[in-house]
């Protein structure tokens, strides 16, 4: 009770002082009120400075600590969203990676020719006409009579051209006519090397089958090149009209291809192999697919722990027009992954031993927001056509077939058919060699949108590997060795094999050293706002409460102050309208009467007798009288319902 009196003052002269702080009436008496009250000095300074040099000098540095501040913190994002990498050592058991070994020729030439004689015809036709490379001329001549009489109308579409590169004319092969060529002209090497005549390169012409005029002419740096991009072109559409067990037939058996095997010591045979049928290089063999649930594993490092193998390449059953190597291709990969022969295959040497080394590493990065890898491949809006792990080659090709299905109306014979889709031929797609080319084009310049869709993946696995040559078999053991070789392929003795008809491989551990590669967050959130208060404290000497201010005040108080100002101004436009609608003058209680700051008085001050009578008086107000004396008032009960103790104290005495 001793306090009431107290109370009452202090709401009274609360009631007639100007209103302050959040509930100013204008932005700039609350940034007045904001820079009095705040902890960070810099502002304080700007407010109570006197002189317009020290306040200007006080406006740099506080401006310049913003500054700094912002720039700091800035970088403090951005190296919170990097990734520190660590690498782990460790020695174990290790699992044996799979390994894929093709002949680089996929089929044998002496099953394959019923199939490819039209096309080895025109092919031995243009090596003739261009170069004058014949095999007998009766040979010759008798094999463009039977072209003649059996000639196949698309080898007529798509003839091989000489073309003179600065007339823009060409020599047809299949007619041996002179035409102009129209449209564009696409070089696939980047130099143009001639052949033959120092005017004249070859090539050949794709025309849309739906507009004759719509072509474009494909031009080779040597006629080595050229030859074999027209056949493969040609030997693609004849492939994708034969069954796939027939070209399983076709291609190399598991006893043809591997002669010998040994891994960790032991012998194996072809039971440890796995067929896969690969569009370009027919039947190639996995070892250690662990399709049968188990996968080998190798406890020692070495050469003599590892894979060791001797292959069968059989040159002489070789085409001599699709591949221009002999040997073998391997890849080293994970059981889960897909073996891309053709893009990242290793060519094996015949008459020679390859030993290949292998580090073992994992490797792992973090996914969004620290880079933009995927998981697992699920959000990638891209069909996975080879049921196997996702890669980014994985997706790219599976992109890139997409599209032909959808433009080209078929599928390109090197990639994995999607569901309700075919191969391309030209008796059910006349149009489709233009269309892949054509569409191939985009997809290296990027215009497909595939490389922007496909992600790399966040985990994988990658086996470094060194590669040594040496020769094999030496000399002293050449005959004994081929001799037993030919009699464990159960030919005669006397019909030994030849040495450029076998290679020897072997795959191996260098160590068993497994190296985890692994991406962690360089900065966590913990340390990320120990940064940020760092940075606020040496610029601006604030704290957390410090920022909580500024929000406040910034933000939300100044967005209440103009949201009120905005609904006065509109309730004051309705009054208006009101008035002059029913024709009243305005009042001086509608008056809208505004607080103002005032420096004499502070908040957490209580105010005083005096404060009040300091108070600045309204505008536009008269100036007060000196009223009649109305001793009434001097009577303490009647300002006040409840007495002071101390009052009470005096009047006892």
């Amino acid at each position: 009770a001793a306090t009431a009196p107290g109370k009452k003052i202090t709401a009274r002269l609360k009631r007639t002082l100007p209103v302050r702080g959040p509930q100013a009436p204008t932005l700039s008496e609350l940034m007045r009120w904001y820079c009095l009250n705040t902890n960070t000095h810099g502002c304080r300074r700007i407010v109570v400075s006197r002189g317009r040099l020290r306040r200007l000098l006080w406006i740099l540095l506080t401006l310049s600590a913003v500054g700094l501040i912002l720039w700091q913190c800035a970088e403090l994002l951005m190296n919170y969203y990097s990734a520190s990498v660590s690498v782990t050592v460790q020695f174990q058991k290790l699992p044996f990676p799979a390994v894929t070994i093709c002949n680089i020729n996929p089929y044998k030439y002496s099953a394959m020719k019923e199939y490819l004689s039209e096309l080895d015809k025109e092919t031995k036709k243009a090596l003739e006409t261009f170069y004058g490379f014949s095999e007998g001329k009766s040979k010759v001549r008798r094999s463009v009579d039977e072209w003649n009489s059996t000639g196949s109308e698309f080898f007529q579409q798509i003839p091989l051209l000489k073309v003179e590169d600065f007339s823009r004319m060409a020599t047809d092969l299949h007619s041996g006519q002179k035409r102009k060529i129209e449209g564009s002209v696409f070089h696939k090497d980047s130099s143009i090397v001639n052949s033959g005549d120092s005017n004249d390169i070859i090539g050949f012409q794709l025309c849309d089958a739906n507009n004759s005029s719509d072509c474009a002419l494909y031009t080779f740096s040597s006629g080595v090149n050229a030859i074999q991009e027209w056949y493969k072109l040609h030997y693609m559409n004849i492939m994708a009209q034969i069954p796939l067990e027939t070209k399983e037939k076709l291609s190399y058996s598991a006893d043809d291809l591997l002669l010998t095997c040994f891994f960790d010591g032991l012998s194996c045979d072809k039971r440890h192999f796995t067929r896969f049928h690969h569009p370009l290089h027919g039947n190639c063999y996995t070892f250690n697919s662990g399709e049968n649930g188990t996968i080998l594993s190798t406890s020692t490092g070495g050469s003599e722990y590892g894979l060791q193998v001797v292959l069968y390449i059989d040159e002489a059953d070789y085409n001599p027009f699709l591949v221009t190597s002999t040997g073998a291709k391997i890849i080293v990969h994970d059981q889960n992954e897909y073996p891309f022969i053709e893009d990242i295959g290793t060519e094996i040497e015949t008459a020679a031993a390859t030993s290949i080394g292998m580090h073992f590493t994992r490797s792992r990065k973090l996914s969004k927001p620290y880079s933009d890898c995927t998981e697992t491949g699920a959000d990638i809006p891209v069909e996975n056509l080879y049921n196997k792990s996702y890669s980014l080659q994985i997706c790219l090709h599976s992109c890139f077939q997409k599209a032909m299905v959808q433009s080209c109306g078929c599928a390109q014979y090197a990639q994995p058919l999607p569901a309700g889709a075919e191969y391309c031929n030209y008796k059910k797609n006349p149009n489709w060699m233009y269309c892949y080319y054509r569409l191939h084009e985009k997809f290296v310049k990027e215009q497909l949108g595939c490389q922007q869709i496909c992600k790399d993946a966040c985990s994988f696995k990658e086996w470094a590997l060194t590669t040594s040559i040496a020769q094999w078999p030496s000399t002293v053991s050449e005959d004994w060795m081929l001799r037993v070789l030919s009699w464990d392929k159960g030919q005669k003795l006397n019909k030994k094999l030849n040495k450029t008809d076998l290679a020897n491989l072997m795959v191996f551990y260098k160590d068993l050293n497994e190296r985890f590669i692994s991406e962690n967050p360089a900065n966590t959130l913990v340390i990320l706002l120990s940064n940020f208060g760092g940075q606020l404290g040496l610029w601006m000497s604030c704290s957390v409460v410090c920022v909580i201010e500024i929000v406040e005040v910034f933000f939300i108080d100044s967005l209440s102050i103009v949201m009120r100002r905005q609904w006065q101004k509109a309730k004051k436009w309705w009054n208006d309208r009101k008035r002059g609608s029913s024709g009243k003058a305005p009042q001086a209680s509608d008056v809208e009467r505004q607080g103002h700051d005032n420096p004499v008085c502070i908040d957490e001050d209580l105010p005083t007798f005096t404060t009040a009578l300091r108070l600045p008086l309204p505008q536009d107000s008269p100036l007060p009288r000196t009223p009649p004396p109305n001793y009434s008032t001097l009577r303490l009960e009647t300002a006040f319902t409840e007495q002071l103790p101390d009052t009470l104290e005096l009047g006892q005495h």
